[in-house]
């Protein structure tokens, strides 16, 4: 049984046309450092996933490595939660991202995270 709060290789996004299926028929939500698409993939309804997309541009390795790292901790921890269940995340980091504080990112991504799960309760 999994635990509530893990994060498998099942709960990510793995294929460049997962993202760019999302990014075409998802829907959008930008704030001042992340772009976010969210939508179904059909793929498992019970399961929500995410993938995270840090450009050269934020920093070196190690920098878009703990960009990414932030980001899926803060999905396993609470935006899951926050989204219907079966929905997909891609979470693209903009310029700036990587100086956050992670209580910073917590906020811009809990307001992504409202504004998304009303648009698509609207929208289906």
């Amino acid at each position: 049984m999994r635990a509530q709060l893990s994060f498998a290789a099942a709960d990510r996004l793995h294929r460049s046309a997962e993202f760019l299926r999302l990014q075409r028929n998802g829907v959008r939500f930008q704030s001042p450092h992340f772009v976010l698409y969210a939508g179904s993939l059909d793929a498992d309804p019970a399961r929500s996933r995410l993938g995270v997309t840090v450009s050269r541009r934020i920093g070196n390795a190690v920098a878009r490595n703990r960009m990414k790292r932030r980001v899926r901790e803060f999905f396993r921890k609470e935006m899951r939660a926050q989204l219907p269940s079966g929905t997909s995340l891609v979470v693209i980091a903009r310029g700036g991202a990587a100086a956050l504080e992670s209580s910073a990112i917590s906020s811009e991504l809990t307001m992504a995270a409202r504004n998304l799960s009303g648009r698509i309760a609207g929208r289906s």
